[in-house]
């Protein structure tokens, strides 16, 4: 009895998460179903077929509500999936917020293309109605032999490695992304204990984050330096995690005097839905010492929903602060506010988050003074700083720390999810450091995992 696993996304690249494993009484489980997002906002692959049949998949999981992890599922209820769809509960809140969302910039890009949309309202519906939840450190049967126990990552809220166990004992985890520990708000990751083999994450496989030791005061200084300026500061925001956690660094700020009380606009409709969820679930899945009642808000916050309370905000004179979607300035309200305000000297341009090559956040992070922002031409007279400490991912040294944490058991690790020199890197550091077997993942590639060995087919 054996275990196959193929890379069909998240290989050679950050995003696409999507992974198939097989075992041979035929039960056929994917991991994951996410986009590919780079130079264009959704990348080609992500529209073309699925290079599985979607109708005889045996069970899906998805790891966590990030489009990059989750964006196409809906596309496989249209391509004949009707099995179950296994999240946590706040993944599958995140999720519908998310995915909702998705539909109608999905449909503008897909005029902008002159073809049909990768899914529709109904389509999202038909995903949501087949999840069932799935609490951390519960094994779960999920069909033909095959059951699931999930971890708690760190990443965002609810996010979880997948541990697979055939009947036979043979077992395979993916971590999916590791939080960057120790998080304002969530729990370390839990390493994987009981894995003969894993694939990690990568996307800072390559390189440290010394910021995160001492983010909170690199935050008040860059936006204390912004304001002098005496402009707007624009923060694209990644409506997942980045902006909860953001909005109560800059409260905390605020109520310290470290910063002047000036206006925080959070100018995004999904950033306010995420944060609701995020309020809802906090007493189950926070630190327990840090949920608090009302944890994101303070006075000098405004929540514009619609899109005339959006406009209104030009009108609010002096300096302040714009937090909107999205991440990479690849969609959402943010490229309005930079086609607006990049142009102006006194602007800073502060980013919080991994770019993919390609994004115009990318772009702009890199020092272009003119950048294609939403079909326009923008010069940028602006300021841009970027704040590493903030990401959601573990870096080189975090990596190596929770690959060691899962020995003895793990045998063999695949490193994937990430742009393919961060691939290589950590997996060489895996081999060196740990004395592990190390692959990196490569797209369209399949192995055979049996009794601690593992071999390509």
């Amino acid at each position: 009895m054996a275990l196959k696993l193929t890379f069909f996304g998240g290989a050679g690249i950050v995003t696409g998460s999507n992974f198939l494993v097989e075992n041979d009484t035929g039960a056929q489980v994917l991991l994951d179903c996410g986009m590919e997002q780079g130079r264009d906002y959704i990348m080609e692959d992500t529209y073309g077929p699925f290079p599985f049949e979607a109708a005889e998949l045996s069970a899906v999981v998805i790891t966590h509500a990030h489009l990059d992890h989750v964006g196409r599922g809906p596309k496989l209820m249209k391509a004949g999936y009707t099995g179950k769809i296994y999240m946590t509960a706040p993944t599958r809140d995140l999720s519908e917020a998310i995915l909702r969302d998705s539909v109608n910039i999905l449909a503008q890009e897909a005029e902008q293309r002159g073809i049909a949309p990768l899914y529709e309202a109904v389509d999202v519906d038909a995903f949501l109605a087949h999840i069932e939840t799935v609490e951390y450190h519960e094994e779960k049967e999920i069909g033909k032999g095959v059951s699931v126990y999930l971890r708690n990552t760190g990443h965002i809220l609810g996010s979880a490695s997948v541990r697979l166990k055939d009947a036979d004992g043979t077992t395979f985890a993916l971590t999916s992304d590791i939080g960057n520990s120790p998080s304002v708000l969530l729990p370390d990751a839990e390493p994987v204990t009981d894995a003969e083999a894993i694939l990690i994450e990568s996307v800072y496989g390559d390189r440290t984050n010394p910021e995160k030791e001492n983010r909170e005061q690199l935050l008040g200084e860059t936006l204390a330096r912004a304001i002098a300026r005496g402009g707007t500061i624009l923060m694209p925001a990644f409506s997942i995690e980045r902006t909860q956690v953001l909005l109560y660094e800059i409260g905390k700020l605020i109520e310290a005097g470290t910063i002047p009380e000036i206006p925080v606009f959070l100018d995004s409709p999904l950033a306010i839905a995420v944060t609701n969820v995020y309020e809802k679930w906090g007493p189950t899945y926070f630190k327990k010492e840090r949920f608090e009642k009302n944890l994101f808000d303070f006075p000098f916050l405004t929540e514009t929903r619609s899109r005339e309370e959006s406009e209104d905000i030009e009108k609010a004179a002096g300096v302040k602060i714009i937090m909107a979607g999205a991440g990479m300035s690849h969609g959402g309200r943010i490229g309005k506010w930079e086609q607006r305000y990049l142009p102006e000297e006194t602007t800073t341009l502060l980013i919080v988050g991994y770019q993919a090559p390609g994004t115009p956040g990318r772009l702009l992070q890199d020092g272009a003074k003119h950048v294609r922002i939403q079909g326009r031409e923008v010069e940028v007279r602006a300021t841009t700083e970027t704040l590493h400490g903030w990401s959601g991912h573990a870096d080189r040294d975090g990596l190596l720390r929770f690959a060691e944490a899962c020995l003895p058991t793990a045998k063999t690790f695949f490193v994937g999810l990430g742009e393919p020199a961060s691939q290589r890197f950590l997996a060489q550091r895996i081999h060196d450091y740990l004395g592990t077997k190390a692959i990196v993942a490569v797209k369209g590639e399949s192995f055979r995992i049996a009794k601690g060995r593992v071999i390509r087919l």
